[in-house]
């Protein structure tokens, strides 16, 4: 009777339900959302002054492209030939350090002809190495050399293709030092001062053009050039 029992009561027992998976489509969707969000993450934490340095830092090297490749043909056909090929001929590879204290490898063509040095300098910009605005960037030995203060806020801007203290360095001013203007630039810094830094950059490689553009032996208008018909000084 016992074992009538126990057999009823095992056979009426119910088996117990797996927990099914996830579905495909479920199991999808929430990996495209966590694409999605880590997308989202990825695009808030770039900046106004990053995204202006991915998007014109591109187009430049793009413009500038076909200049920098002739730029470098010249000095590796100009170079001796035991230095053809060799990594000394045409780029002049330098430490320099970046943002948070990270050192890199700073890589530019070797001439001064049409700013080619600094245009050779945009892989770095899009890479995220170098702004187009910023401080000047340093050799290890002389980031050592900063104060401590000098220091912290320089570690947290990332050293700049051009800066305040390259457009200002011809004015001769007593103030225009370049340790001030990169401190001034730290405490101020903007997408409006980035532009008008930028533009001033760009004036300064055309206004040496135009000057070679001039021809020879031409004289300059004086004032006495043009004065009115019957001008006299006496009068």
């Amino acid at each position: 009777m016992r074992n009538a029992r126990q057999t009823a009561a095992r056979g009426g027992r119910r088996p117990t339900a797996r927990r099914a998976g996830p579905s495909p489509a479920t199991a999808a969707a929430r990996r495209l959302a966590l694409v999605a969000d880590r997308a989202a993450r990825a695009l808030g934490t770039l900046t106004v002054k990053r995204t202006l340095d991915l998007v014109l830092g591109s187009t430049l090297l793009l413009l500038a492209a076909p200049a920098l490749t002739l730029g470098a043909l010249a000095l590796a056909l100009r170079a001796p030939a035991g230095r053809r090929g060799g990594r000394s001929g045409v780029l002049r590879r330098e430490v320099r350090v970046g943002l948070g204290g990270r050192t890199f490898e700073l890589r530019s063509l070797r001439t001064r002809r049409f700013r080619l040095d600094l245009l050779s300098r945009l892989p770095h910009v899009v890479q995220g190495e170098l702004s187009l605005v910023g401080p000047a960037p340093l050799t290890p030995e002389e980031s050592a050399a900063l104060g401590a203060a000098a220091g912290r806020w320089r570690e947290r801007l990332r050293p700049g293709l051009t800066g305040l203290a390259q457009v200002r360095a011809r004015s001769g001013m007593p103030w225009d030092e370049p340790a001030l203007l990169d401190a001034h630039y730290a405490e101020h810094h903007g997408t409006g001062l980035d532009l008008a830094i930028l533009a001033h950059s760009a004036r300064i490689p055309l206004r040496a053009a135009v000057r070679g553009l001039r021809l020879p032996g031409k004289a300059h208008l004086s004032d006495t050039d043009h004065r009115l018909p019957g001008y006299s000084v006496a009068e």
